[in-house]
């Protein structure tokens, strides 16, 4: 992955986390660092299965 993309991302969360602040919303992500890590582990297992399937193919 390029880390424009990267850069681009984390931008993007920056702003939304700020305008939701802002006008006083509930921030659209898991409230606890474990709830990120499940994110992780999410997107962790797809990358895993694509990346298996390609080797059985």
């Amino acid at each position: 992955m390029d880390l424009r993309v990267w850069g681009l991302s984390v931008l993007t969360g920056v702003v939304v986390g700020f305008l939701f602040s802002a006008i006083k919303l509930p921030l659209p992500a898991p409230p606890v660092f474990s709830g990120v890590l499940g994110i992780i582990g999410i997107w962790a297992g797809g990358v895993l299965y694509n990346w298996m399937s390609r080797l059985w193919q």
